[in-house]
């Protein structure tokens, strides 16, 4: 009978693991039991030199590196789930937790600033947020020629041209769910007056989103009237802006919005005003707020669009570190992260799960389900 060879036997009993455990390896007969115990041996030992290297999982050492996100809206609550985002994905891969900058009000300047002072600081990958055609080309151009990556999320330039040399965009498609917008209003709206409401006309993560709209209505060919209205990044100010517009068009068919406060907005307005018995046919927009999640479940808006904003902050550090430990090989690729309609038959797991990916808790737990899976 073969007896464990006294290196192994020790390296054994160094081992955190249960006493019967422990004590079968050591107990075990013959090559198998040697086989077990040296296995044992060289896992811990693997699992040692990664932990002192740095190493995470199969991925080389690298340093911790830091990338920056360039957001227009910063402390807007739409994005606290990207933040998380980004946040969770830099502690998976062991990198220094990511910096969100930008403006506050969709400033572009400051913006544009933010970009500038990333790029003097020698960041090791910048995520901009690129809500103007023109103002991001130049500090794109200067932080590829740096050998800084970047990609753009959540906006991404104007429809056909994203405006900058940004190797990927990761968000929704903007123009294809401002025309699933309109498609769906066009279910239940067939004459009338329709407005649109949007935050910040000309601001390319929800300008195109109303021409898609608008586009919708017009190949529609029906008998409808589609007026686009300015709100504002303030969401308080938007409220009365809302507000005094349907006080002025109590008839109004249908009103839309492409943005998360506009949208809450216009839900809370036409329970205000009790606007569906006056003939309100279809009231939505987009994004997960607590306020339009309750108009949703309470009917005063039919549906909003979720476009995961979770995502968009995990998968651009993903793409970003994949970059870099490949030296550029796995360049990041273009990503929709989705369109999903909520309605009132499925608006239910959105107000009562609490979970990161939808901004609802700071908690990190696991969120079970059970049932079918939609398809078709």
């Amino acid at each position: 009978m073969s007896k464990i060879h006294p290196k192994v036997e020790e390296a054994v009993e160094t081992l955190d693991l249960p006493s019967a455990t422990r004590r079968r390896l050591l107990q075990g007969s013959g090559l198998f039991g040697a086989s077990l115990a040296a296995g044992a041996l060289l896992s811990a030992c693997s699992d040692d030199k990664a932990a002192a290297s740095g190493a995470i999982g199969n991925f080389p050492e690298t340093p911790k590196w830091k990338f920056t996100f360039v957001n227009h809206v910063t402390t807007n609550p739409f994005f606290t789930p990207t933040q998380y985002g980004m946040e969770d994905a830099a502690t998976l891969l062991g990198l220094e937790k990511p910096q969100w900058t930008g403006s506050q009000n969709s400033i572009v300047a400051e913006m544009v600033n933010a970009t500038n002072t990333a790029i003097s600081a020698k960041v090791d990958g910048l995520a901009i947020a690129v809500v103007d055609k023109d103002a991001f080309n130049a500090p794109v151009n200067q932080a590829l020629d740096a050998g800084i990556p970047v990609v753009s999320y959540n906006a991404d330039g104007a429809r056909g041209d994203p405006g900058t040399n940004r190797l990927a965009y990761i968000g929704q498609g903007l123009y294809e769910s401002g025309y699933a917008l309109g498609q769906r209003a066009l279910e239940t709206v067939t004459s009338g007056d329709v407005v649109a409401f949007i935050a910040t006309p000309g601001a390319l993560n929800i300008q195109p989103r109303i021409d898609g709209c608008q586009q919708a209505f017009k190949d529609s060919g029906k008998a409808i009237t589609f007026t686009s209205v300015a709100t504002n990044a303030d969401v308080t100010k938007g409220l009365s802006i809302i507000d005094a517009y349907a006080v002025g068009h109590p008839n109004l068919s249908g009103m839309l919005a492409v943005d998360a406060g506009s949208t809450s907005a216009a839900g809370q307005v036409a329970k205000k005003y009790n606007m569906r018995s006056k003939g309100l046919k279809v009231a939505g927009g987009f994004d997960l707020i607590p306020e339009t999640l309750t108009g949703i479940a309470e009917g005063s808006l039919d549906y909003t669009i979720d476009q995961q904003p979770y995502l968009q902050g995990f998968l651009p550090v993903l793409y970003l570190y994949f970059f870099k430990i490949s030296g550029g090989l796995m360049s990041p690729s273009e990503t929709n992260t989705g369109l999903l309609f909520v309605t009132k038959d499925n608006v239910g797991p959105y107000q009562t799960t609490k979970s990161r990916y939808e901004g609802s808790t700071t908690d990190k737990v696991l969120v079970p389900r059970s049932g079918p899976i939609a398809h078709g």
